[in-house]
């Protein structure tokens, strides 16, 4: 992906309608945190840490619930902070993604951010046990769609960091794909969790 990686992706997001979603849940957000490392364009994945009292120890991208009177931009830019030292002014926001709405009582806003280049992460080991970097390419490895009995909606697996990544990290990052990269405007509301993240 070339330097000038940004200007296409911040096309295809500007263009994108995303859905909101009206369900009851705890509202939270998720930074898509795009950036050029050696000139390759790529985003932070983590590893949140054991301690954590929800999701323990599951990949995710940096976010969280949001605080009293902030919208999903607010929480996704101030958790990015929080989670890696990485402060981005709301002109960094290239855009939304489709709500998903999780098993666990959560309706997550994904939101498209550029960091630009070499930023310098500073993990906070609160919150992070490991920090992956993920170049743009690897998106290309194709998902796969597994079925379970507990459910009637596939269950999405994304390959990445030598390992599968689930929703609702991967339905988010396939979603990102689709749309900023392929140009498709995919929804993600009917792919599914595996039974472990459900609570």
């Amino acid at each position: 992906m070339p330097p000038d990686a940004r200007a296409p992706i911040a096309e295809a997001v500007r263009r994108f309608t995303p859905q909101a979603s009206s369900a009851e849940g705890r509202r939270a957000a998720v930074a898509v945190t795009l950036a050029l490392r050696d000139g390759q364009a790529g985003f932070w994945l983590t590893r949140r840490v054991p301690s954590l009292r929800s999701h323990a120890g599951q990949f995710a991208l940096p976010g969280g619930r949001l605080d009293d009177g902030e919208d999903a931009t607010a929480a996704a830019l101030r958790e990015l902070h929080e989670e890696l030292g990485v402060r981005l002014r709301p002109d960094h926001v290239l855009g939304l993604l489709d709500d998903y709405v999780t098993r666990s009582g959560y309706v997550i806003t994904p939101v498209v951010v550029w960091a630009g280049a070499d930023p310098e992460p500073v993990p906070s080991p609160d919150e992070v046990a490991e920090l992956f970097w993920i170049p743009l390419t690897d998106l290309d490895l194709e998902p796969r769609f597994v079925r379970i009995p507990e459910s009637d909606r596939p269950v999405i697996q994304l390959p990445l960091a030598g390992t599968l990544i689930h929703a609702p990290t991967a339905a988010v990052l396939y979603q990102f794909r689709e749309v900023a990269l392929h140009g498709r405007p995919t929804r993600v509301h009917d792919l599914e969790q595996p039974v472990f993240a459900w609570r």
